[in-house]
């Protein structure tokens, strides 16, 4: 039976260790000046902007990452605080001031799905990207992929993302669309801390 399809961005399951994730995230502020929509799944880093900081000091601000070569990942984010002008809004619409929470992505181990390009058994241990942009205005869902293809897996210490394996679940296969389980290479730096290997 072929993979599930839809994109979900990243999402986190357990750490690195092996303990189960417990959900622990830290509130960062989106600034009404960033002009770009953002969704759960969304990996993000810190902005670069003096003019969308925190005007409390209180919470890092941050822009999405798009999670391509030399992207840095700082975390991803799980929810939002609610909107008290539309309580409807799962997802946090362009220009639109708003407490983001983020699971910083250092030893977290998250799931991503393939972008529908079917790999081969030398993915495990290398490095890759994401792809797609955007996101659901129902689901509130993240439109970032795995790259199966373009920017394939390789061996590259600046793609952000280190792959330890397909997920293990009946429901999923080495074939397009399949759900990894990735690192964070790029949380800090952008050279990344992972430099993958290609089997020959």
């Amino acid at each position: 039976m072929a993979n599930a399809t839809g994109a979900f961005g990243l999402k986190p399951v357990k750490n690195r260790d092996g303990s189960a994730w417990n959900g622990a995230t830290i509130p960062m502020y989106v600034s009404a000046s960033y002009a770009t929509a953002m969704y759960i799944g969304e990996p993000v880093l810190l902005s670069p902007t003096l003019t969308e900081k925190d005007t409390t000091g209180r919470y890092l601000t941050i822009n999405a990452s798009a999670g391509t070569d030399g992207a840095i990942i700082l975390g991803v984010i799980t929810s939002f605080e609610p909107l008290v002008t539309d309580l409807t809004k799962v997802y946090n619409p362009a220009s639109t001031e708003r407490i983001a929470n983020v699971c910083l992505a250092k030893d977290v181990i998250f799931e991503v799905r393939g972008s529908g390009t079917a790999l081969t058994k030398a993915i495990p241990g290398q490095n890759a990207v994401l792809t797609g942009s955007g996101g659901s205005t129902v689901t509130g869902l993240s439109s970032k992929y795995l790259a199966e293809s373009g920017t394939t897996p390789a061996a590259d210490q600046s793609y952000p993302l280190f792959v330890l394996g397909v997920k293990d679940v009946a429901d999923n296969t080495l074939a397009a669309n399949a759900v990894y389980e990735v690192l964070i290479n790029t949380a800090e730096n952008a050279t990344g801390a992972i430099l993958g290997v290609t089997a020959s």
